[in-house]
């Protein structure tokens, strides 16, 4: 989201708490702003706090080469405090400086062309587009291509939730009457015609369709390879609905993180809006329970869902979700096996009875030996055997456990080679559970 904001903003607005100084956010948005090439003004927030430090701020700055005026560079920084409304207006002559040097200007006189920066799906109004406006004028009544979807416009609201008849260059405005929600990021642009509207949008769909197609021909023969030479991935499979299209690019995004050579997570589907009918059958056929984030569920879907056994999570914190499905996907892995090391014993004879075979006469030198735990037989200190016990006896009476100083009778499971003077080391092998 923040690389998506960084391309289509000629500005960016760089605010930084001056009590906090400058937190991994903030260096990401650093970054995808010099990735996007464009220029920087600090707004320094929270002056007004008594634990605020606006010099250190701007120490922090210079790490990640950003050198404000102040301290000799050409970075703009602005000390402001929302709450007190202090600096504000400092504010917005730093940005009309910024815009003046790089001479911003645009043709407003053109059919209008921009940026779709959030989509969803509402159910009093249907689907919604916030767009910018970058060239050009949008007006009501205007046939938009936005990405693979297409409508007539049929009312703009600007960002005080007033609608209005036009949006110049640089307006956000709520776009109402497409298809569908477009995908966050798709540019959108007005056309002449309905036919040329649907043209661009089915050929611009089919080549979504085909890209989606040869990506997952793609990694199921990776896939193959991969699980070819390191064993089959454990897969847990999920469905996504959200509130608005950059909530699902964020959640699709962090949970694929979680994903390792063991085991990994599969959005079957992600999509805006309420959770349909459709979404539960999908849920049941794969066996994948249904997230939603600021959703719910439709009263049919619910009915489906607890006939059929389909679990859905209804969430409002994008890190609640981050942790239990990683939570799940440790429960996934398999555990580690660790083993503790018992004690020693050392065979002193080795005697041959009928219908039992070899037994060793043992001495425990070293911690015990405990019945049911598994057992090495040692020779010159090289493994010749590993396995179980088959009996352990003091005297005639079988034991469970003896300890070191006692001498003990032993007999391998499905083994006979004993010799005098072997060693025999046993050991327990204890199951840990991994985590991601």
């Amino acid at each position: 989201m923040r690389a998506r904001g960084a391309k289509v903003t000629d500005i960016v607005v760089l605010v930084v708490a001056a009590d906090d100084g400058v937190m991994p956010q903030t260096i990401e948005a650093i970054n995808h702003a010099k990735a996007a090439r464009v220029p920087i003004i600090v707004a320094v927030n929270k002056i007004d706090k008594p634990s605020a430090d606006p010099n250190r701020v701007k120490t922090d700055l210079l790490q990640h080469e950003i050198v404000v005026e102040d301290m000799g560079g050409e970075t703009q920084a602005v000390e402001v405090s929302a709450l007190k409304r202090t600096g504000l207006d400092k504010l917005q002559e730093a940005i009309l400086l910024q815009a003046e040097i790089l001479e911003l200007k645009a043709n407003s006189n053109r059919a209008a062309t921009g940026a779709v920066v959030e989509a969803k799906l509402d159910r009093g109004r249907g689907p919604v587009s916030t767009v910018l406006v970058q060239r050009g004028t949008l007006r009501v009544g205007d046939i938009v291509v936005a990405g693979a979807e297409w409508g007539r416009v049929r009312a703009l609201v600007n960002d005080r939730g007033e609608q209005t008849e036009s949006a110049g260059p640089s307006v956000p405005v709520e776009i109402l009457g497409l298809s569908a929600p477009p995908d966050a990021g798709d540019e959108f642009s007005v056309v002449d015609t309905e036919a040329r509207a649907r043209e661009v949008a089915d050929f611009r769909a089919r080549k979504k369709k085909e890209a989606r197609t040869k990506s997952s021909a793609r990694a199921s023969l990776d896939q193959a390879m991969a699980l070819r030479e390191q064993g089959e991935a454990k897969v847990l499979s999920l469905v996504i609905k959200s509130d608005v299209q950059g909530s699902v690019e964020a959640i699709v995004a962090a949970l694929n993180q979680l994903s390792t050579p063991e085991v990994r997570v599969q959005v079957l589907h992600s999509g805006v809006g309420g959770i349909t009918q459709s979404d539960v059958i999908l849920a049941r056929a794969s066996d994948a329970p249904i997230i939603a984030f600021n959703v719910r569920a439709t009263a049919e879907a619910r009915d489906i869902a607890k006939r059929d056994g389909v679990e859905i999570r209804y969430y409002s914190i994008i890190y609640n979700i981050i942790d239990d499905i990683r939570a799940a996907m440790s429960g996934m892995l398999a555990p580690t096996l660790r083993e503790n090391f018992l004690g020693y014993a050392e065979i002193l004879e080795v005697f041959n009875i009928s219908k039992v075979g070899k037994v060793a006469g043992c001495r425990v030198t070293d911690g015990k030996v405990l019945r049911g735990n598994k057992v090495r037989l040692l020779r010159d200190n090289v493994v010749i055997h590993e396995g179980s016990l088959a009996t352990l006896k003091r005297f005639k009476d079988e034991v469970k456990e003896v300890v070191a100083g006692q001498e003990c009778g032993m007999a391998f499971e499905s083994y006979h080679d004993l010799q005098k003077g072997d060693l025999i080391e046993c050991f327990e092998v204890e199951e840990v559970q991994r985590s991601l």
